[in-house]
């Protein structure tokens, strides 16, 4: 595989974050009020609007509603304001995605998240574990509020692809040749799915035909996908080396030595040594960057069919922002 720039992404001066500030200013706030309104359960608040405090990036919420107003405009003009169906999609996509963090944050027993500790080091693990559960139901209600057979049957479709993403990622015994598309078919479940199904279901809203609907969806896949493309890339430079990313994937190719290493998961003395100093060598980390670029031209690709906006410039600024997390 060639390390060479696949063409390069578009320099727009637009930034999606202030484009959308009203739209998104009081998306946690609302997000929080929605929990408080179900229980009764002062604890259970307290653990379910945890992370909710505002200081997360808020990626999913701001792509949702930055595809629901480039369609808008693509299919009404200036006719178009944002839904408030399609916001209530991007509420839903976040808490969908933090109670992900939350049942993450139990079976990997991480200490910190977003730089605070994480919800298991304050609570004990069953309570925290029903709260997950409880912001999941709490979605599930706000779903079928939207009255629309189709949209609940695509975001349903997100929690089942995270739970089989979870799976995957709790065993990895396929063959060598499987793997790499095993590591794809996981991070499609666990993150782009979300990202892809999310925005789709605010584009079937707009009353987007099938094609349209499938912009919006390959433009969150491939955006997903090199999204965690991404993250495993910075994991890996800050030493934090994990299951069998892409970076160590990549080098398998030249270094059949990591296979039983990645099998036994870098248990063994001097294994993570090992698996850093290969995959410096064999240019692991560039492979993946390029993988990463290669599905942001594509998710470039998808938005640029969309009538031109600031909503459209928007989506094609968000690749490079997900490209440049790692400079």
């Amino acid at each position: 595989m060639h390390t060479q720039q696949p063409g390069s992404l578009p320099d727009y001066r637009v930034d999606p974050y202030r484009l959308l500030e009203d739209d998104l200013k009081d998306v946690y706030d609302d997000i929080r009020e929605e929990l408080r309104r179900n229980t009764m359960e002062p604890e259970l608040r307290t653990i379910a609007t945890y992370y909710f405090d505002g200081q997360g990036k808020a990626l999913r919420p701001m792509v949702a509603i930055l595809m629901a107003r480039a369609i808008n405009y693509h299919m009404y003009k200036e006719k178009s304001g944002l839904l408030a169906s399609q916001r209530q999609v991007a509420m839903i996509a976040e808490m969908i995605h933090s109670a992900s963090l939350i049942h993450d944050d139990v079976v990997d027993q991480a200490d910190f998240r977003r730089g605070k500790p994480s919800v298991n080091v304050l609570w004990n693990h069953k309570k925290v574990a029903m709260a997950g559960d409880f912001i999941l139901a709490v979605a599930s209600m706000m779903i079928s509020r939207l009255q629309d057979d189709d949209v609940t049957i695509t975001l349903s479709q997100v929690v089942t692809d995270l739970v089989q993403g979870e799976f995957m990622q709790l065993g990895s015994k396929e063959t060598e040749n499987e793997r790499f598309a095993h590591y794809l078919t996981k991070t499609y479940r666990k993150t782009a799915s979300l990202i892809a199904n999310s925005i789709k279901a605010t584009a079937m809203l707009a009353g987007a035909d099938e094609t349209l609907a499938e912009v919006a969806f390959q433009y969150g896949r491939n955006v997903g996908l090199a999204f965690q493309l991404v993250d495993d890339l910075l994991d890996f430079v800050d030493l934090k080396l994990g299951l069998a990313t892409a970076p160590v994937l990549f080098a398998c190719e030249r270094y059949p030595e990591l296979n039983p290493m990645i099998m036994r998961r870098f248990q063994e003395p001097g294994d993570v040594e090992r698996a850093f100093e290969l995959v410096h060598k064999s240019h692991g980390l560039e492979q993946t960057q390029f993988l990463a670029r290669k599905h942001c031209i594509e998710a470039v690709r998808q938005a640029s069919s969309l009538t031109d906006s600031p909503y459209q410039k928007g989506l094609q600024v968000v690749t490079d922002l997900v490209i440049n997390r790692m400079k």
